[in-house]
C-alpha cells in the first residue's frame, strides 16, 4: 500500500534516529545537482522493483520514494506496490520540499531540471508548428495540435512521454 509523508515529518523521523531508506527516482544529473544526503538514486526509467525486493534488508520497514516535486515518485510507488513491495511511502513535494524542510542535502553541479526541459521542448515544438502553419503550409499547425494533445494527455494521466524520452537523452546521463 502506498502512503504519503510530508517532508517536515520525514525530517522529524530522521532527527529521531530512525533508519530511513530513501529512493530518489530523478535523473542522475538532477540527483547530482541536489539530493537528500541519505538518498539512493535509481532513475524512474531504470526502476526494477524485483531487484529492489531482493536488495532490501528489512522489507517490513518503509521504503520512501522522492523525485523533484512528487509526480515521478508517485509513479514509482505505484510500480513498487504493484510488484508486491509493501509499505511504500511517497515524499510529498519531492526534493524541493525536503530542501525547504531542512533535511540534510548534498549540492553538486547544477543541471537543468527535466520539467524545465519538457517546457522548453514543448514550447519550441508548438512555436515551430505555428510558424510552419503560417509560413509554409496549414498542415504545419498539426505539429502544435499533436504537442497540445500530448500535454493534455500528460496532465490527465500524470505520465509525460516527452519527459520519459528526454530522461534517456545523453545530456541527462552521467558519464555518457
Amino acid at each position: 500500500m502506498t502512503t504519503t509523508i510530508a517532508a517536515p515529518e520525514l525530517l522529524v523521523k530522521t532527527r529521531s534516529g530512525a533508519k530511513i531508506e530513501l529512493l530518489d527516482v530523478r535523473t542522475p544529473l538532477e540527483f547530482r545537482a541536489v539530493h537528500v544526503e541519505f538518498a539512493k538514486n535509481i532513475p524512474l526509467d531504470q526502476l526494477d522493483p524485483e531487484s529492489i525486493k531482493q536488495v532490501r534488508k528489512d522489507s517490513s520497514e518503509p521504503l520512501y520514494v522522492v523525485c523533484q516535486s512528487g509526480g515521478r515518485s508517485k509513479q514509482a510507488c505505484e510500480r513498487l506496490a504493484a510488484a508486491g513491495i509493501t509499505n511504500v511511502v511517497n515524499v510529498a513535494g519531492g526534493t524541493a520540499a525536503c530542501v525547504e524542510a531542512g533535511l540534510p542535502v548534498v549540492r553538486g553541479k547544477k543541471a537543468m531540471s527535466l520539467e524545465r526541459q519538457v517546457r522548453i521542448a514543448a514550447g519550441s515544438l508548438v512555436l515551430c508548428g505555428c510558424l510552419l502553419g503560417i509560413l509554409v503550409h496549414p498542415l504545419g499547425f498539426g505539429l502544435s495540435l499533436f504537442v497540445g494533445a500530448g500535454l493534455v494527455f500528460a496532465g490527465v494521466t500524470d505520465t509525460c512521454g516527452m519527459g520519459m524520452i528526454l530522461a534517456r537523452m545523453p545530456w541527462n546521463r552521467l558519464g555518457t
